[in-house]
């Protein structure tokens, strides 16, 4: 039998996703484990890997060091773990060359919108606020390989989200956040099978 992947997740906020790929890897979903989990935040994605017996970095970027140089430190830390595959969960940084060049190919982000829709921050909330607008049909979700543009990189897999026209920007983020939890596990295993 194959050695389970190594993964390695990089996360900022509440973990929620993180949360999904550590229960599809106990759950034999992904034929993976993750082997580190590193925060720039003292956020509860940490908390979530300590209790899944997982490593957690805290990793806060130093007021004087260069992206650059953050960068190529947190790139250290990482290759140390080895990973197959580093998937960026929520991590709010955007990762410079001297990061995404010690991986190619191997770094996936999970992004709250449609491909070539509100790249960056706060994306569901400016999709929420553009359907009120009645600028766009629905919100989305998507899983891309990461290049050095935000968010601009191949996509894995993609899926609308409706925004009902009931919705309240809460309803409607708990709907995107379930579609996140799912389309990352399906991505993450998506890549594994075409890396083998």
């Amino acid at each position: 039998m194959a050695e389970p992947a190594r993964l390695v997740v990089l996360a900022s906020g509440r973990g929620t996703n993180l949360q999904a790929v550590l229960d599809a890897c106990a759950a034999g979903e992904l034929p993976a484990r993750v082997v580190l989990v590193v925060s720039d935040k003292p956020s509860p994605a940490l908390e979530r890997a300590q209790r899944a017996r997982t490593a957690a970095l805290y990793l806060p970027k130093p007021k004087n060091a260069s992206r650059a140089d953050y960068d190529a430190e947190l790139a250290r830390h990482v290759a140390a773990a080895r990973p197959d595959l580093v998937v960026l969960a929520g991590w709010m940084r955007i990762l410079s060359p001297a990061f995404l060049d010690r991986f190619p190919k191997r770094v996936i982000n999970l992004h709250p919108a449609l491909p070539g829709a509100f790249p960056g921050t706060d994306a569901i909330r400016r999709s929420y606020e553009a359907f009120r607008r009645g600028e766009v049909k629905s919100g989305g979700v998507m899983v891309h390989h990461v290049v050095p543009e935000v968010d601009a990189g191949p996509v894995i897999l993609a899926e609308p989200v409706p925004i009902e026209p009931e919705d309240t920007l809460e309803k409607f983020e708990a709907r995107v956040h379930a579609v996140e939890h799912r389309l990352l596990v399906r991505a993450i295993a998506r890549v594994l099978r075409a890396r083998r």
